[in-house]
């Protein structure tokens, strides 16, 4: 078994090199788009500047910097006793080189909760590509304060590097690139599903992640909602993601001017469900492009999982 999984890790390391250096974005169904993220963050910088002009820039700073905690309850009828109410943190674009002391914000939202489980669901650095040393050293502080009594498990983002993997797990975060890992209690046990961005670097690897759990209680964690109706159609109860920040720059009532969004535009932000499968979208804890708010709010979600 162990050397399947290595031989599965390998497969995906040397395909996720390969479309990273490619610079474009694999869609689903075979489709292929040139990645404009440089011309994206010109036009961020025009938009910095005019924001600039009529002083909001300082506005959109502090509420970029804060993070608050939101706790949401999901009722499942066929949740396994044993695991009536679970409780997961759930930590997603982290983004830490967007805001200086970031890592220190999310230490301080965190540090009072009880949780037995963290998840990541990606995008740990700014950037699509280049650097990601900077971020190490965040990243550890931040694990150092992570108190999950089932381990800390990650996937990766569309600003991610397979080459986090590694420093990743030494740190001792479980990083699930198309993979997934059981968690038991008394012989009944959960099992959570990570799966590769798909909004960048989508294979059939992801079908195979899926459909390698047949049966039990299922939550997927993927970088953003784009896998919805793969992940409800085999049967997951709970799809966590981000992605989207919420929109991060929204005009009044949250309506976001951007989703980044292929598909499940409308599971931008917070719990949604779709045929019968619970999800949720954080807001996330960073920034990307410019570190500025508007009409979005800076988040870490505690998950509970009741039975009922």
């Amino acid at each position: 078994m162990q050397d399947i999984q290595n031989q599965h890790r390998l497969v995906w390391t040397v395909t996720r090199s390969v479309l990273e250096a490619q610079h474009y974005k694999q869609l689903r169904g075979g489709r292929k788009k040139k990645s404009h993220w440089h011309l994206f963050e010109r036009l961020l910088k025009v938009f910095l500047f005019l924001l600039v002009m009529v002083n909001l820039r300082k506005r959109g700073f502090l509420h970029a910097s804060h993070i608050v905690v939101k706790e949401k309850t999901f009722l499942f009828p066929d949740l396994p006793p044993h695991f009536d109410n679970y409780h997961i943190l759930h930590l997603t674009d982290l983004h830490l080189d967007s805001l200086p002391g970031l890592e220190k914000l999310i230490v301080n939202a965190i540090e009072n909760l009880d949780y037995d489980t963290c998840v990541l669901t990606g995008d740990y650095r700014l950037k699509t590509h280049g650097a990601y040393n900077q971020i190490m050293g965040p990243l550890q502080y931040i694990v150092s304060a992570v108190k999950a009594r089932d381990g800390i498990f990650a996937t990766l983002g569309n600003h991610d590097t397979w080459m986090m993997v590694e420093p990743m797990e030494a740190m001792g975060i479980k990083v699930l690139a198309n993979e997934n890992h059981p968690i038991e209690r008394d012989g009944q046990k959960i099992t959570f599903i990570g799966a590769d961005d798909t909004h960048y670097y989508y294979t059939d690897q992801v079908f195979q992640c899926f459909e390698s759990v047949v049966e039990g209680f299922k939550i997927a964690m993927v970088h953003s909602s784009e896998l919805f109706d793969l992940a409800a159609n085999t049967n997951c109860r709970l799809y966590l993601c981000g992605h989207t920040h919420g929109g991060q720059i929204c005009l009044p009532g949250g309506i976001p001017i951007l989703t980044h969004l292929y598909e499940s535009r409308k599971f931008y932000r917070g719990p949604w469900k779709y045929h019968g499968m619970w999800g949720y979208t954080s807001e996330g804890c960073g920034t990307s492009g410019i570190p500025i708010r508007f009409n979005s709010q800076s988040e870490v979600t505690l998950i509970t999982l009741k039975r009922g």
